[in-house]
């Protein structure tokens, strides 16, 4: 029972995260991995898990996502093929592989976590004299988040709002939705594939989506309003912990 309390409360915190900011995987991936599951099964099971949080998040932010409509779907196709590659590179390498690659991705999150706040200033200042472009660079670097997202995802949003708040002009908060979207189509897509050839422990999944549906809900509605310097904390804890634990 703890153990299931345990990872529902871990996926309500990666919910509101993932809206808010993203790196909401690196609060469950952790606590899955904690509780003694392998980690292509912790990250397998955390991928499908996140769905839902995902589409309900995408959900909470309807508002700002309209008008975008044929941005999405432009960017939607680099992240879906950078997403089924991701996923693919995850059932062909061997476990082996991602033990090793996996604690180097996290240092580069909790990195972009950390960095978080300079990458915000950096947006704010591009945007105001940008122009929207959605060329082949864009599209590169966005199937390129896909590919991570695909194969493990932790802060794949903050790489998405660095893409797109240095290619498009636009506000945060609309370029935060459209985040949300490509991110949780990542998630939606490598899950999908995850779910017919990959060994899940479809309890966790449970629990996870469970959770992440009422935090991406709860984010979505009072995520603005957390403070940023305590969250960031606690996500760099939690990774730290992660990368000692698969070390």
């Amino acid at each position: 029972m703890l153990q299931a309390l345990g990872i529902l409360a871990a996926g309500c915190a990666a919910g509101a995260l993932n809206v808010v900011v993203g790196s909401g995987t690196l609060i469950t991936f952790p606590v899955v991995l904690a509780f003694g599951y392998a980690p292509v099964v912790a990250n397998v099971s955390n991928t499908i898990g996140l769905v839902p949080g995902s589409m309900a998040g995408a959900f909470g932010y309807r508002r700002e996502l309209a008008g975008q409509g044929r941005r999405v779907r432009t960017l939607a196709c680099a992240t879906a093929a950078g997403a089924a590659t991701g996923a693919t590179l995850l059932l062909t390498l061997p476990p082996a592989a991602f033990k090793a690659i996996v604690p180097a991705f996290i240092g580069v999150a909790l990195i972009l976590v950390l960095a978080q706040p300079r990458l915000g200033a950096l947006l704010r200042r591009r945007r105001e004299h940008a122009d929207e472009r959605i060329g082949a660079a864009t599209l590169l670097a966005i199937y390129g988040a896909g590919v991570y997202g695909g194969y493990f995802g932790a802060a794949q949003g903050i790489l998405l709002m660095a893409i797109l708040g240095l290619a498009l002009d636009d506000a945060l908060q609309r370029l935060n939705a459209c985040k949300n979207v490509l991110a949780g189509l990542a998630n939606l897509l490598s899950g999908a594939i995850f779910a017919l050839v990959a060994h899940v422990a479809w309890p966790v999944v449970g629990l996870i989506a469970a959770g992440s549906v009422a935090g991406a809900m709860l984010g979505a509605r009072y995520g603005r309003r957390l403070p940023a310097a305590p969250l960031r904390a606690l996500i760099v804890a939690v990774g730290i912990v992660a990368i000692v634990r698969l070390l």
